[in-house]
This record gives C-alpha cells, sequence and structure tokens, in this order.
C-alpha cells in the first residue's frame, strides 16, 4: 500500500501500529459509515458544534479506509486515534468532512 493520499480525491492519512493508512471517502465508503452512524449531512452538523463523539469518528475513519492492512483492527485504529490525541486527528476529520459536504 502506498503512504501518500491523493488530496484530489479528498484522501487523509493517519499512522497505526507503524503502518501509515489512507482514509477515501468513496460512495460506497460513506455508504456504509451512514448506514452505522446514521445521516451524513447530521454528522457534519455534530462536528461543525463539536458534538460528533470519538466512536463516531472512529467509525467514518474504519469505514473510508483504503485498504487494511494484516492486524489492523477497529479496535487498533480507536486506539491509535486516542493515542495521537484530538488535535492530531482534527485534520484527517476535516478533510473526510470537506469531502463529504464539497465532492469532487
Amino acid at each position: 500500500m502506498t503512504d501518500l493520499a491523493n488530496a484530489v480525491r479528498g484522501e487523509a492519512s493517519l499512522r497505526v501500529a507503524g503502518e501509515m493508512l489512507v482514509l477515501r471517502p468513496s460512495f460506497q465508503a460513506l455508504v456504509a459509515a451512514e448506514s452505522e452512524l446514521g445521516p451524513l449531512f447530521a454528522l457534519v452538523e455534530r462536528a461543525a458544534e463539536g458534538k460528533l463523539g470519538i466512536g463516531e469518528m472512529v467509525g467514518l475513519f474504519w469505514h473510508c479506509l483504503r485498504e487494511c492492512p494484516e492486524g489492523v483492527t477497529r479496535e487498533r485504529l480507536g486506539e491509535a486515534v486516542v493515542e495521537a490525541g484530538l488535535a492530531a486527528m482534527t485534520p484527517v476529520l476535516r478533510v473526510l468532512l470537506r469531502q463529504i459536504l464539497a465532492g469532487k
């Protein structure tokens, strides 16, 4: 897997367990996220109001994974988010939310 996120596609990246993961908010990924987390507009609104839960953020990240390396679980992804801190995850979240709102 490549370490590079493609900004033109609205991709973002983060490091988990020594692996650089690329998040791509594809149609399929967003449908899966919406199925679990509820309407995406409501998710964006909660994020804008500072009311997005960490579980929701991890859920969105999980569904948007372009590829999932062996050994990286959703739980490990959540632990990596907590280890990095919300300040470090905000730019990643912002890229995904911008893509949800603006599209390509």
